[in-house]
């Protein structure tokens, strides 16, 4: 389930046609996040003629939280073809606003069609991306004596403990990238002499 997401905003503009076109990318973990952006991008432009947009707000490929708008536009000239830009790429949690001021020109459908697509591609090239990794959690339960050979194990493989309990055993909750499970789980075993693993089902 390891896919990319944007690292960070973008802006990218363009002139066709006399149109100006504007593209605000934005990363967003859900629907609402989704959607909140996109209002936030109206008020922003507010004299604006269009606000076109699609977002993929979760797995590209797996989730269903997926939505588009042609704002105004002809039916399926701007909407649906930012939305197989985005899908084409592979990136997810991802919303994408191209604004519209129109310059006096119309430009057909198939123009707005190809002005709406090349402004979201141009700006998803340039758009950095980061690997989302999933991770799993786990609660090891170990005996005080070895607490410190595991606490050293963990912070070796830079895996940090979400939370501690301290009863009669130790018990420390960890998040495990779903890549470092199985490694992770024999250097426990070796480290311990076989006493601790993880719970792995």
């Amino acid at each position: 389930m390891n896919y990319k997401v944007p690292a960070s905003s973008l802006v990218f503009e363009q002139i066709i046609t006399k149109s100006r076109f504007i593209t605000h990318i934005k990363r967003a973990t859900n629907k609402a996040e989704a959607r909140q952006f996109i209002e936030q991008i109206k008020q922003q432009y507010p004299d604006a003629r269009h606000h076109c947009w699609a977002y993929i707000a979760g797995h590209p490929t797996a989730t269903i939280d997926i939505g588009f708008s042609d704002d105004g536009e002809p039916s399926g000239t701007a909407g649906k073809p930012i939305l197989n830009v985005l899908q084409h790429r592979g990136i997810g949690e991802i919303v994408l606003v191209v604004v519209r001021y129109f310059g006096g020109i119309k430009l057909g459908a198939g123009g707005l069609v190809r002005a709406y697509s090349s402004s979201a591609s141009l700006a998803m090239d340039k758009l950095e991306t980061l690997q989302l990794i999933a991770s799993q959690d786990f609660v090891i339960d170990c005996p005080y004596n070895l607490e410190s050979d595991i606490k050293h194990l963990l912070e070796t493989r830079s895996i940090s403990i979400i939370h501690a309990d301290y009863t009669e055993r130790v018990r420390l909750n960890i998040s495990v990238p779903e890549t470092d499970i199985q490694k992770l789980n024999t250097d426990l075993i070796n480290a311990t002499a076989g006493k601790v693993c993880l719970p792995i089902e």
